[in-house]
């Protein structure tokens, strides 16, 4: 048989054309994104991945401390994750014939409500954008309100709907007309009041933690702000999809607050296991009821690809093996450890304005330097672009010291950490060694860095 003949060929389309990967993009997918990775000399080529370390052709290794957004919650390639989905693939299952109940979604539903046992059901999707779509749409039929609030600089997802609650203008630009919904500052219950008495509010999406300059609502506000909700039969909606599922210390964010019990829950990223996409929306049992009110309603809200047998088999499979093996436990051991080691430097450096987080959620903020010289230079980069300065320490972890990790936001000066929940102390000592690194280049006055600064200067005012 000739090799054209043999069929499809993973392994050798790979190796005959993985070398095209960044003009394959440039030609036919996001032609900015290899532009944008070039200059930041981010266009590197990983051959492989394990647990939260990439390497490339050569055999350097690199240290995950991005986690794919957060999607890799275990790491990647966990091997009970993978035996889950050759097991469920060897299965042959009779899969999304839609007119049946396939026994994977109700236990997976099982299992996940059983960290949540305040909610009742699920509905399964296939992302986090659409678990916040799912909310939205039952908040507003179940109170028969039209309105939700969100916060400032929330991030809620892409799609139109989760759009409308997104509170960074840099995404919403160009696309409307959204939803007619409202923002609120994180943490102004005045405000949250003065919206709730015009009487059209069906609900209030919040991150426990905003995953845009990693800040946590304020201690009170989620337990008051579910009592107000309640008050005016509003519901509380509480978007878990980057928080969710031990990332900051405990299973869900919001249990850092005694009192607190949404009414819808949003989870995705970390439940894939990194491989399947899969989304959840957790909502109480009476929400359901209205929601899915009769047989003639029984499709009203569903997804095509929703509830998968492979999606279902790598999400039980996660939860099993953070079960197992206390991953909860170990993210926020991990991560009050990393908080601290940085914390302890920010004395340290002028630049260094402030550490926080919770558990492996942590940001770092800079700020305006006191002594005259790294003042003007700073002033020189906030003049061109805000957050070129973030991205100036961003580039040399990667670059000098095979660390990846991103700022937290557009125009912010904060980079955030939510690497794999298995990172341990030999992971931490490396990060705060080369952050160490870093910032005494940085605050040297010369080298690299501030070269590379000139660099990102020149793009920014280019791109004007």
């Amino acid at each position: 048989m000739k090799d054209d003949e043999q069929g499809f060929d993973l392994a050798r389309l790979l190796a005959e054309r993985g070398g095209e990967r960044y003009e394959l993009h440039t030609r036919h997918l996001n032609h900015q994104l290899p532009r944008m990775l070039r200059t930041l000399g981010f266009d590197k080529v990983y051959e492989r991945a394990e647990g939260a370390h990439f390497w490339d052709a050569e055999g350097n290794d690199y240290l995950d401390m991005l986690a794919g957004f957060g999607v890799m919650g275990l790491g990647r390639h966990h091997p009970v994750v993978r035996r889950a989905l050759h097991d469920v693939l060897d299965a042959s299952l009779a899969d999304l014939t839609r007119f049946d109940c396939q026994p994977l979604p109700g236990l997976l539903a099982e299992k996940l409500l059983a960290h949540s046992p305040h909610l009742d059901r699920v509905f399964f999707g296939n992302s986090g954008t659409e678990a916040v779509e799912t909310a939205l749409k039952f908040a507003r039929y179940a109170t028969g309100k039209p309105r939700i609030l969100y916060c400032d600089h929330a991030f809620h997802g892409l799609t139109t709907g989760s759009l409308s609650v997104n509170g960074e203008t840099g995404f919403r630009d160009g696309f409307a007309p959204l939803l007619p919904d409202t923002a609120i500052a994180l943490g102004d219950l005045d405000a949250l009041r003065r919206e709730l008495r015009r009487g059209d509010v069906a609900g209030l999406v919040v991150e426990p933690i905003q995953g845009k300059g990693v800040h946590a609502s304020p201690p009170g506000f989620l337990r008051e702000a579910q009592e107000l909700l309640h008050r005016h039969k509003a519901v509380l909606i509480a978007d878990e999809v980057q928080t969710g599922l031990g990332r900051t210390g405990d299973f869900y964010a919001y249990q850092h607050e005694e009192g607190v019990e949404p009414d819808l829950l949003c989870v995705a990223k970390a439940l894939s296991g990194g491989y399947v996409p899969v989304g959840a929306t957790l909502g109480k049992d009476w929400i359901f009821k209205r929601v899915y009110s009769s047989m003639d309603r029984v499709l009203v809200h569903s997804a095509s690809f929703g509830s998968n047998a492979q999606a279902m088999a790598a999400g039980l499979a996660v939860l099993t093996v953070m079960e197992q093996e206390e991953t909860v436990a170990h993210a926020r051991r991990t991560g009050d450890l990393l908080r601290e080691r940085l914390a302890a430097l920010v004395g340290r450096y002028e630049l260094l304005h402030e550490v926080r987080g919770r558990g492996l959620m942590i940001g770092i903020e800079f700020g305006r330097p006191s002594s005259l010289k790294l003042r003007s230079r700073w002033t020189m980069l906030q003049a061109a672009r805000k957050g070129l300065f973030a991205q100036m320490v961003v580039v040399p972890l990667l670059q000098k010291h095979r660390i990846l990790t991103q700022v937290s936001g557009d125009h912010l000066e904060v980079i955030k950490l939510i690497p794999p929940l298995v990172i341990g102390e030999p992971d931490v000592d490396r990060f705060v060694t080369a952050f160490t690194a870093v910032m005494d280049d940085a605050h040297s006055g010369g080298g690299l860095m501030w070269d590379f600064g000139r660099t990102l200067v020149k793009q920014a005012v280019a791109n004007r």
